[in-house]
């Protein structure tokens, strides 16, 4: 089965590293397909248009952040898809449990670690695990 992993970013370069260090495969039993945003309006459909399994939000994104959109997206869906924000300092790490997102990263992205937490996500996803609220 493929999961949808929608890669939300300002920056193209930014969205370009987050989908390498991701890969189409990021553990054996898993196979993901990307769905991109450049924005706030365009995350915000997507998520409403596209059974999304997982969010990778860019923390450093402008005008709107990636914990920004992670904590209106847990605010205002039931059932949100899991969110992963990749930020630029470990220290942001309390802003992101305030905006109670599932897991974080820091740029810049190390794969493995990027793939542990991608495929974790998916699979508690999967599982139908609860998700942060």
């Amino acid at each position: 089965m493929t999961s949808t992993v929608l890669l939300y970013s300002d920056d193209p370069h930014v969205r370009d590293r987050m989908r390498l260090a991701i890969g189409p495969r990021p553990a054996k039993d898993l196979e993901v397909e990307f769905v991109e945003s450049d924005s706030y309006a365009d995350t915000v459909r997507l998520v409403d248009e596209y059974d999304v399994d997982l969010l990778v939000l860019d923390g450093e994104a402008a005008p709107a952040g990636g914990l920004g959109i992670a904590r209106q997206l847990k605010d205002e869906i039931d059932d949100c898809p899991p969110t992963c924000v990749v930020i630029a300092r470990a220290a942001d790490r309390w802003l992101a449990a305030y905006a109670a997102v599932d897991a974080t990263l820091v740029h810049p992205l190390d794969p493995v670690l990027t793939t542990q937490a991608v495929a974790t996500l998916l699979r508690q996803r999967s599982e139908g695990l609860p998700v942060n609220r």
